[in-house]
């Protein structure tokens, strides 16, 4: 089978790479940026229409409220930005909130750290591919009225990026991610251009229509309400910002000081377009409803069902570009690819955590080791499964979904932000250089500040979201939480069980007897090679054992045993039912239960076929058998394989495609591999 997959899979994620080859994929700042800081910089594409779908509830009048979010959410981004600044210098490893919480406040906090992480990467994919989805429909209807697949699709294309590795694909993602920020600065700038300088008045297509108020004149505490959860939904754009201290590994050296410098272009470049677009929209009249086939009305008549409610990105370059133009459609299909490569944030985050987690023993050990291309692809397939479902099971709706979002990362916020205040506390009781101390102490004092916001925000979200999806979060949280714990305490108990014990154990006494039984169909080749081995190991002693399912056949096995005069006793077992795997089960425990110190060695001739289909039709028994001795103790089961034509055909082809070179390999320096020298003849 692995034959079978084998050209598919060098086509789709290309050859693999030798571990000393690491080294060559670590990214530059240049590539950095859009591989890890392409969530937050995408997510001014839904952020603001998040923030304005729920002031529409109050009407237009609540509109004005806005910029004030707006001011809200930079300054949570700047706090934030600052406090992970100090996390890539103090933890470089790559553990990242995870490592910071488990190391800090103990392992309790760092699972819900990590938790948090993973349910917040699986929504990451999830929101950005619909979000990205649906921009993309605002230019081809097609992908609207089939969101679902083409999400689906999506996720299934990226997939296969990320699994030929982080520095392949961060080089196909930078283009599109410095397009749309490009794009994006000059659509703000023009704006302002033509706004300010020129004079001129700028539409959005959804200027002319109102919005139907769901609770007008709000007043006190619901508006205080309304605001907050408005708040809590601009804070969309602060995810992905945790990545970059994740991907610290990923970064050519010096690593720290390069991840930081990331951290703060990223959160420069994300604050300026988002109020920028937030901005446009309140000059453009941008109008966005949380239900806009009822809410909003076109001459006091609702639009029905048949409306489809364009991003605000989209709104604005209408109305800043003109709808249809050059600059309209290249900022609409930038902005749906860099939504698409958003989920590589996750692609990068959730296998490097699944790896550490792994080696800690929370997860699987399978998500711990590199893949073909020295990625993590494990966990990137698992991440694509998890997304691929959740997108299936909210009809890839970026509004929906997004009501899941944001609590697990604002979880890691805080419990990583109050983890760095207890690191700094922890040096600073025995630093005594005054420079150091400074540093130390000022270091403290914004980690500080970060875990009150990011934990003031966190209530805030947990608040106002929790009935409208956020509980769903939280219950993936428990789930994983959960699951890390069962899998900590699994590994925990085989460790203790296979311990090797200081002083003597039954484990090494050695047996009183070895009791060999050879199983036996019929005479052949393979049989006659496994007696020949077992003889060689000169067990205390020896039987052929076999099954009488047909009473013919084991007529004739007898009469031939005979006849050859094999000096090794046969045994045959009578199976009314024709069963062959319980009556010998039977029989290992009844020499087992008569000889307890006794082991006894069960030899099973097998056959090695080389096609893929031929192994179908050979070991089925053997294998079933192999599976149930497994569980029998003192047992030893051993194969004696024996080689078919068809599988020395398949190793002279594998040798060929070893000794195969490309085309002007040479040339480009790839070193010829060696050929197989044939021994010198008796002839010769």
């Amino acid at each position: 089978m692995s034959k079978l997959t084998d050209v598919p899979k060098r086509i789709l994620i290309g050859r693999a790479l030798r571990s000393d080859r690491l080294g060559e994929t670590l990214l530059p700042k240049r590539i950095a940026l859009p591989v890890f800081a392409s969530d937050p910089l995408s997510s001014v594409a839904y952020a603001p229409g998040e923030v304005l779908l729920v002031l529409s509830i109050a009407g237009v009048s609540a509109y004005h409220f806005s910029p004030w979010i707006a001011a809200a959410v930079v300054v949570l981004m700047f706090t934030v930005v600052a406090s992970y600044r100090q996390n890539v210098h103090a933890y470089p490893s790559g553990g990242g909130d995870y490592e910071v919480a488990n190391t800090n406040l103990g392992p309790k906090a760092g699972l819900t750290v990590a938790s948090a992480l993973l349910v917040d990467y699986v929504l990451t994919v999830a929101v950005s591919i619909s979000s990205g989805v649906e921009n993309l429909g605002s230019a081809i209807p097609f992908f609207v009225e089939n969101k679902v697949l083409s999400a689906v699709g999506i996720i299934v294309l990226l997939t296969l990026m990320n699994l030929r590795g982080v520095k392949e694909s961060g080089k196909l993602f930078a283009i599109p991610t410095y397009v749309f920020v490009a794009g994006v600065f000059i659509m703000i700038g023009w704006g302002a251009f033509r706004a300010l300088v020129l004079g001129e008045t700028m539409e959005a297509p959804t200027a002319g229509l109102e919005i139907k108020a769901e609770h007008q004149g709000l007043a006190g505490f619901a508006l205080v309400f309304l605001l907050l959860r408005a708040f809590s939904s601009g804070c969309a754009a602060l995810t992905g910002v945790e990545a970059i201290s994740n991907g610290v590994p990923a970064f050519r050296k010096p690593k720290s000081k390069n991840a930081a410098t990331t951290l703060a272009m990223m959160g420069l470049l994300a604050v300026t377009m988002f109020c920028g677009i937030i901005g446009l929209a309140m000059a453009t009249n941008v109008r966005m409803a949380e239900n806009p086939a009822h809410d909003l009305l076109e001459n006091g008549v609702p639009v029905g069902d048949g409306y489809v409610q364009n991003p605000v990105i989209s709104q604005v370059a209408a109305a800043v570009f003109g709808d249809g133009t050059f600059f309209f459609v290249l900022l609409a299909a930038a902005t749906a690819l860099v939504l698409f490569l958003a989920a590589n944030t996750a692609y990068n985050g959730f296998p490097l955590l699944g790896s550490i987690l792994a080696q800690d023993r929370y997860l699987p050990r399978q998500l711990h080791t590199r893949g073909d291309r020295l990625a993590f692809s494990n966990g990137i397939v698992l991440l694509a499964g998890a997304a691929g479902l959740l997108v299936w099971i909210y009809g890839a709706d970026s509004t929906r979904l997004i009501q899941l979002y944001i609590v697990g990362v604002f979880v890691s916020f805080t419990l990583s932000q109050t983890g760095m205040v207890r690191h700094w506390n922890r040096h600073l009781r025995t630093e005594r250089d005054p420079g150091r101390r400074r540093h130390m102490i000022r270091s403290r004092a914004i980690n500080t500040f970060g875990a009150f916001f990011t934990g003031l925000v966190l209530v805030v979200v947990l608040v106002t979201k929790f009935t409208h999806g956020a509980w769903v979060a939280l219950v993936g949280m428990v789930i994983f939480y959960a699951t890390m714990t069962a899998i900590r305490k699994h590994y925990d108990r085989v460790a203790d069980e296979i311990a090797a014990p200081e002083g003597p154990s039954d484990d090494a006494v050695r047996p009183s007897r070895v009791h060999s039984v050879v199983l036996i169909s019929k005479i052949h080749r393979p049989t006659l090679r496994a007696l020949a081995y077992a003889k060689l190991l000169r067990s205390h002693t020896l039987e052929a054992l076999s099954v009488n399912v047909d009473a013919a056949e084991t007529k004739a096995l007898q009469e031939e045993w005979h006849r050859r005069g094999i000096d090794v006793p046969l045994k045959i077992l009578d199976s009314p039912y024709r069963e062959i795997t319980r009556p010998v089960i039977e029989y290992v425990k009844g020499l087992r239960k008569e000889s307890p110190r006794d082991v006894v060695s069960v030899i099973i001739p097998e056959y090695v076929v080389g096609h893929w289909y031929e192994h179908l039709l050979h070991n089925q028994s053997a294998l079933r058998l192999k599976g149930r001795l497994l569980f029998t103790p003192g047992v030893m089961v051993t194969s004696v394989p024996y080689q078919l034509e068809s599988s020395e055909a398949a190793r002279k082809r594998a040798r060929k495609r070893q000794e195969w070179n490309a085309p002007g390999a040479v040339r480009r320096g790839v070193a010829e591999r060696p050929r197989e020298t044939k021994a010198p003849s008796a002839k010769s």
